[in-house]
């Protein structure tokens, strides 16, 4: 690792096509910034994403990068993570890829609590496929596909992390370049699963949740007294239905990654070629 890289340095020369003023902009700088303030570099790093708007960041950042498919990008990163512990690995994606069709995988990522970041851009919309209802929508979300609102209430990705057994839950706020920075930070030094949820706003399809609604709504969790090592205040912050919190919500201190519980140290491009034979045994009876 690096220990004078530059967040520039995770830039590619590739130019995003988000709409002027997406969120998804900040969310990215973030990313990179966060990075870099760990040590990490591109020639160490992983950026898998799924699809959506966030789908190309990969695309955009400079690390080595794979765009996957639909809800599918947790479990690219998974095997990555295993298969070089030295790698870190970043997953990005959105509240349609992660909590709708990906929301499966993130449920599972969450148990086994591989040594990884998901960063999760929540603008509460499906802005690439022209603003149909996200999970994250509210339910008198009026669309061009929902004219009377969803009739469902949102989901609620911090509990659902929190029911899975999540080590690491977190809230930022793209525009919040500091703050957002800071939380991302702490999410890839967590020895763990580091789910960030990011408010990061549609500025062509959705014009309820702004950047002006979050502004005036959001609560820094930095300037109060949460304790996020204490469960009990973390799950009552998380049930607060009318509440935006930003901030490290929940952190265990006592987590243990998969790779280290399950002794996965070892970076398979290493391994030398043909198995040995006792391991072959084993395939031959699982098959």
């Amino acid at each position: 690792m690096s220990s004078d890289v530059r967040f520039v340095d995770f830039k590619s020369d590739k130019q995003p096509t988000w709409c002027p003023g997406c969120g998804d902009f900040g969310t990215m700088n973030g990313m990179m910034k966060a990075l870099a303030q760990t040590g990490n570099d591109p020639d160490n790093t992983f950026v898998v994403a799924g699809i959506g708007c966030s789908g190309k960041i990969g695309t955009y950042m400079h690390s080595y990068a794979l765009h996957g498919v639909h809800g599918r990008a947790l479990p690219v990163g998974t095997g990555v993570k295993l298969a070089n512990p030295d790698l870190e690995v970043m997953v990005a994606g959105g509240d349609g890829d992660g909590y709708s069709i990906g929301a499966g995988h993130f449920v599972h990522a969450v148990r086994r609590n591989v040594d990884m970041s998901y960063v999760v851009m929540d603008n509460r919309i499906y802005g690439l496929t022209k603003g149909q209802a996200s999970p994250t929508s509210r339910e008198d979300f009026e669309t061009s596909t929902s004219p009377d609102g969803t009739n469902m209430p949102p989901v609620n990705p911090l509990a659902l992390a929190h029911a899975a057994g999540a080590t690491f839950i977190a809230q930022s706020f793209s525009s919040d370049s500091q703050r957002h920075t800071e939380i991302i930070q702490k999410a890839i030094e967590h020895d763990g699963f580091g789910f960030v949820n990011t408010y990061s706003p549609c500025v062509t399809f959705n014009d309820v949740d702004t950047y002006d609604y979050f502004r005036d709504t959001i609560v820094d969790l930095s300037e109060t007294d949460h304790d996020p090592h204490d469960e009990d205040q973390a799950k009552e912050k998380i049930l607060e239905g009318d509440k935006e919190y930003m901030g490290v919500i929940y952190q265990d201190e006592d987590s243990v990654p998969f790779g280290e519980r399950e002794g996965i140290d070892q970076n398979m491009s290493e391994i030398p070629d043909g198995a040995p034979e006792d391991a072959m045994d084993l395939v031959r009876e699982f098959y």
